[in-house]
Formats: C-alpha cells, sequence, structure tokens
C-alpha cells in the first residue's frame, strides 16, 4: 500500500478537484477506469446501462469481493461528503488484494457506483444483477471521527407538485388558484406533525419553484422533500402522514397536488457483525480510536444505498475519520479538509484495513462457507 499511496492520493485529489453530480460523473468514472485497466483490472464500463458506473475485476477465485467506490458530488459544495476519498480507497483496497487474489480465491471486484448523493445508484446496479454474484461488499465513508459499525436512516426522495390557476394578483386575485399557498399550508402541517414523528423520523426539504413573480398568482410550485426514519417500515408510515399534509395544502388552496419519486427508496444499514468486528480490529491496529460501540447508533449517518446492498450481501460502511477542524460533512468546510494530509491518510487507513478485513473473511474456512452458502440461497 505504502508503494501506490502517492497515486492513490492523486487520484483522490483529482476527483475533488473535478466534482461531478450524479448521473454526470464522466472525468471522475473514466480516470478510476483508466486507473484500474492501467495496473491489470479487467474493467467493464456504463455496466448497468448506467454510463458513470463500472466494474474492474482481477483473478478469478469463488469468493467474490465487492470493493465499492463512489465519487459523485454535491451541488455548490462540490465534494462536501468526500467521496473522492471513498474512491480512492476503494481503489487502493483493490490494489493491495489483487495480487494475493489467486492464493487467497478470491475474484477482487471494485464496482464504479455512481449517484449515491441523489439517484441511488446501488439500487439500480442491485436490481440490474451487478452484485447477483457478490459475496461480501465493503467501502468506507470519510468523517469527522472513526465509526466502524456506522448506521443509517432509511430515505424517501420526493417531489411534491401544486397545480393551481394564474390570474393577476391584485386586479383580478379572486380568479386565482395559489399553488404558492398550497405550499405554506403543507408546510405549516409539516411543521407541526414533528412533534408527534417518532423516535428515527425526520422530514426536510426545500421550495425548488415558488412562482414566477409577484404580480402573477403562482399556478404551479414544487417541494423537494426527504423522509427519513429508522427502518422502512417506520418510514412507510411517516409517508403517509406527509402525504396528508400535502392533501391538505391543495384542499385548502383549491389546487391538485402530485407526489413523484425522485429516487429510489434508500434502506436502512444492515452492518454484518463478523465484519464489523474485522474491521474494528484492523483500523485499532492501525492507530486509530473509533467510537465506543455503545455510542454507534446513537447519530445515523443520514441515509445511504449501501443500506440497500447490505440487506442483501453481507457487507459494512464504515467510517474513516479525518481532522475536519469540527466541520461536518455537507459543508464547504469539510470539502476543504477533503484533500488535507489528514484525509490522504484516511484514503490510506480506509484501503488498508479494507484489504485486511476482506483477506480475513477469505481465510476464515467458516466465515468464507457463510459467505458462499449464502450467494448459493440468492
Amino acid at each position: 500500500m505504502s508503494a501506490a499511496r502517492s497515486d492513490l492520493v492523486a487520484l483522490s485529489h483529482s476527483i475533488h478537484a473535478h466534482a461531478e453530480l450524479a448521473f454526470d460523473e464522466h472525468r471522475s468514472a473514466a480516470e478510476l477506469v483508466e486507473f484500474l485497466r492501467g495496473r491489470g483490472f479487467e474493467v467493464r464500463a456504463g455496466v448497468a446501462d448506467l454510463p458513470t458506473a463500472f466494474d474492474a475485476r482481477f483473478g478469478s477465485g469463488e469468493l467474490v469481493v465487492g470493493i465499492l467506490a463512489e465519487y459523485d458530488a454535491l451541488p455548490e459544495i462540490g465534494h462536501a461528503c468526500g467521496h473522492n476519498i471513498i474512491a480512492a480507497s476503494a481503489v487502493g483496497a483493490g490494489l493491495a488484494l489483487a495480487p494475493l487474489a489467486d492464493a487467497l480465491g478470491i475474484t477482487v471486484r471494485v464496482i464504479g457506483t455512481p449517484a449515491e448523493e441523489t439517484g441511488g445508484g446501488k439500487v439500480l446496479m442491485l436490481e440490474r444483477g451487478v452484485f447477483d454474484d457478490v459475496a461480501v461488499a465493503m467501502m468506507v465513508h470519510p468523517g469527522p471521527f472513526d465509526i466502524v459499525g456506522a448506521t443509517s436512516l432509511a430515505l424517501s426522495d420526493i417531489a411534491i407538485t401544486f397545480t393551481g390557476r394564474e390570474a393577476h394578483a391584485s386586479a383580478a386575485p379572486e380568479f386565482g388558484r395559489n399553488a404558492a399557498d398550497a405550499v405554506t399550508v403543507a408546510q405549516v402541517g409539516l411543521a407541526l406533525l414533528r412533534q408527534h414523528l417518532a423516535p428515527g423520523q425526520q422530514l426536510h426539504g426545500i421550495v425548488s419553484d415558488g412562482g414566477a413573480a409577484p404580480n402573477i398568482i403562482p399556478a404551479h410550485t414544487e417541494m423537494l422533500y426527504y423522509l427519513r426514519a429508522h427502518t422502512a417500515e417506520s418510514l412507510d408510515e411517516l409517508a403517509g402522514r406527509a402525504e396528508a399534509c400535502f392533501a391538505a395544502g391543495a384542499l385548502a388552496t383549491g389546487c391538485t397536488h402530485e407526489v413523484r419519486t425522485v429516487s429510489p427508496t434508500y434502506t436502512e444499514l444492515r452492518p454484518n457483525p463478523w465484519l464489523v468486528d474485522v474491521f474494528r480490529e484492523e483500523i485499532v491496529d492501525l492507530g486509530r480510536t473509533p467510537l465506543p460501540v455503545e455510542l454507534e447508533s446513537s447519530r445515523p449517518l443520514g441515509s445511504t444505498d449501501m443500506g440497500n446492498v447490505t440487506h442483501v450481501v453481507p457487507g459494512i460502511h464504515p467510517v474513516v475519520g479525518l481532522d475536519s477542524c469540527g466541520a461536518v460533512t455537507h459543508q464547504p468546510e469539510f470539502a476543504a479538509a477533503a484533500v488535507t494530509e489528514s484525509a490522504d491518510l484516511a484514503v490510506v487507513d480506509g484501503a488498508t484495513a479494507l484489504a485486511r478485513t476482506a483477506i480475513r473473511a477469505a481465510v476464515d474456512s467458516a466465515q468464507r462457507a457463510r459467505l458462499l452458502e449464502g450467494v448459493e440461497r440468492r
């Protein structure tokens, strides 16, 4: 890993410098594909009918180890979630495992998964068979501190449109039906609902379209909202209650409304206990001090489409810490921290711990058998 360190750091910095949004990560995906091909991986680009997804393979062993890369950024604030670190760590783990593939009896797959921030790339790839033969799926995510058994919330990503009727806001308001007022009523309902949410349930959003001009009664408005919950079942319950607020906005203002799914539903993370324990030992061996086990579930890491993968394939999504000077993910200051010396160390440590965890899974006869049996059952 030390020999590849400078290449991995350069890769991380290059992806960071050219931030691209969900499903538009063409430069980042191409750079990762070229990097892996140049180091002996057999790479297929555009898998699962997704132009910025890829599948890089090395070896032919029966135990297929999937190392997942993310590389999409956020609007306006770039790589404030540190996906450049995720991508470089995944590549690093793949490089570390490749020379050992034959001896370990594994196939190493570095899987490029676009559109995590929105769009659900992994969900689409899961549905289209990319993970069918994967025995274990792993990735790391950067954060302000190390969390091994990281958890996440189930997520519903929706758009709500209200349709009314235009009219002159001063001369003839009685002829209009105000879609912006429908948004206001709905938002008040959602705000009042918050008092009665179950533990772990959340809702938050923006008004993406509020009208064209102050003197035109808006006939069309749109809200973009995220609903979250500890489990998919709790998320379904929250969705029903939120829908009542949207309907109330339309009813009160004489408008109609429509709720549209923007991205596939993200399910909550189910980290594999054995892999979690092994990764913890490896990250501690590298000199890191992860969050105590009893605190891991106290603050879920938002939501991720890796949750959907872990419902099907044994996997982990630990957080590798970097010095962000108090910044948290999705802040511009975290984007700046994602290319510091501390972030570069996170790339290397994350890759090393992932590779070591995969090796231990491959050489542990009982665990190896369980993983292979899991593939057969699927």
